[in-house]
């Protein structure tokens, strides 16, 4: 399992740092409103829209209640058509199916698609320890990873830089790794595009080795589905000689039919398009046609974990719009960085723990957490995923979880103390005189002492009443 970012520090403390960065703010801020717009204006078109949403939701449940029969049927059709399965259990079983492919035709380099599944098993770390270098060719992917520096969006990985910034990568980072960025190179966004044009021409032309991943795998007729905007998907899927997809269980439908919904839904929410400039599909091996040696790694990787989940098994209808980072007033002043997971925003602070399971680290226990509930992630999401009731249920996972902990939370220790006054009518009446007691000197209290002093600093502490109820019923009803 790799889909958190290794040594990063829980949401609350990675979020503070983010918000102190007033560059990044003014970037998301302007992305993120950029995209919700486009795509307000594209789904105002459909007035059938929330139809729409309710049969994505439909065929994605359809296709996980059946799942073991549709990816047997996957793997026969894709066998059928001179394809090779394989079946990963988690991450490292994936990543040594891609090297070992890629070794046995002595090439030291591939070319990938952008693929949120092969950064969530960590495969180009992985290449690397083999001595196998992994080029992104998506333009995003590209800013990211000549950076040095870590994706922070679904649909954008690159939504915190701006235009200087990518300027300078490509202008101090390029040449290390391939052609150069022109001497004069500017800001220009036609100008940066054709710079990573130049310098990815090569790299396709010269790869022997693709790897992408999928947005659909039809079981029907064994075919993979790539929707892009760039065209690099393109070449990466056509031109080297062997292809390598890995491609997650919870990606199949069962038929075209399906598929047609899909891509209704897809680019309308992601990127406020009516329809994406480019949807490869392919059908295992083509005789004279495109790769020639095809390989198809399903995977699992706690999908089948989340799929045990009563309610978060719904996070696996997710097809990866990104339509609820954009809305996210979180994720708009935070980023992405801040969740410490390949998967970022409301969808990352719901998928991350079911993948991995809860109560066994800090960071990922924090996600559920990182949300105000206001459901904005749920009006948008193609196949309405109700994020915040699996973020509800999430966090009482979180809390089970730490329950039999020999030294436990000091909010855990309260809400049992609280459980202990409210569990018995004489404890409660007494609490009551006791507050009204001390109530001059707790109203002079701006945050509550000892470990209660981090509950109150982003919480009004409330006065405790001159009279309770009961006090104020005895008086007045004698």
């Amino acid at each position: 399992m790799n889909a958190a970012f290794v040594g990063m520090p829980a949401f609350p403390v990675a979020a503070r740092e983010a918000l102190a960065d007033t560059q990044l703010r003014h970037n998301l801020g302007r992305a993120t409103h950029t995209i919700r717009d486009k795509r307000a204006r594209v789904v105002g078109e459909m007035p059938e829209w929330e139809e729409l949403r309710q049969a994505g939701a439909d065929i994605k449940d359809a296709a996980l209640l059946r799942l073991d029969v549709h990816l047997a049927r996957l793997e026969e059709s894709l066998t059928a058509r001179g394809a090779v399965v394989h079946w990963a259990r988690d991450a490292a079983e994936a990543c040594r199916i891609v090297a070992d492919v890629t070794l046995a035709h002595g090439a030291a380099e591939v070319v990938k698609v952008k693929s949120m599944v092969t950064q969530e098993i960590g495969l180009n770390e992985a290449l690397a320890a083999e001595g196998i270098s992994a080029w992104e060719t998506d333009l995003a992917e590209l800013i990211v990873q000549l950076g040095d520096d870590l994706p922070s969006h679904i649909l954008v990985p690159a939504i915190h830089r701006n235009r200087a910034e990518i300027r300078e990568i490509f202008r101090t980072r390029m040449a290390a790794s391939g052609r150069p960025a022109p001497e004069n190179l500017t800001d220009d966004p036609g100008e940066l595009a054709n710079a990573a044009r130049l310098h990815l021409r090569e790299k396709f032309l010269r790869a022997r080795v693709g790897v992408s991943g999928a947005n659909f795998a039809v079981a029907e007729t064994g075919t993979l589905v790539v929707v892009e905007s760039e065209g690099n998907g393109r070449m990466c899927l056509t031109l080297p000689e062997v292809l390598v997809s890995v491609v997650g269980i919870e990606k199949v439908v069962p038929s075209w039919t399906d598929l047609d919904v899909l891509l209704r839904l897809l680019p309308r929410s992601s990127t406020g398009e009516r329809m994406n400039p480019y949807t490869s599909m392919w059908h295992g091996v083509t005789p004279g046609d495109g790769p020639q040696e095809v390989h198809v790694v399903l995977l699992d990787n706690g999908r089948t974990r989340a799929l045990a989940d009563r309610v978060g098994r719904q996070a696996l209808r997710c097809i990866r719009c990104s339509a609820c980072l954009n809305v996210c007033p979180v994720y708009e002043r935070v980023g992405g960085h801040a969740y410490g997971s390949v998967y970022p925003g409301p969808i990352g602070a719901i998928l991350n723990p079911l993948l991995h399971g809860v109560g066994g680290d800090t960071q990922t226990d924090s996600l559920p957490y990182a949300s105000t509930l206001c459901g904005a992630c749920y009006e948008v999401c193609p196949v309405k995923i109700d994020i915040p009731s699996v973020l509800v249920d999430l966090r009482a996972q979180v809390v089970d979880a730490h329950r039999d902990r020999r030294a436990p939370h000091a909010e855990a220790v309260a809400m049992r103390a609280a459980g202990w006054i409210f569990g018995d009518a004489r404890r409660l009446a007494r609490a009551e005189r006791v507050s009204g007691r001390i109530r001059r000197w707790w109203a002079r209290l701006a945050r509550l002492p000892g470990p209660g002093r981090r509950w109150t600093t982003a919480r009004d502490l409330p006065t405790p009443p001159r009279e309770s109820f009961r006090a104020w019923w005895s008086r007045t009803h004698r």
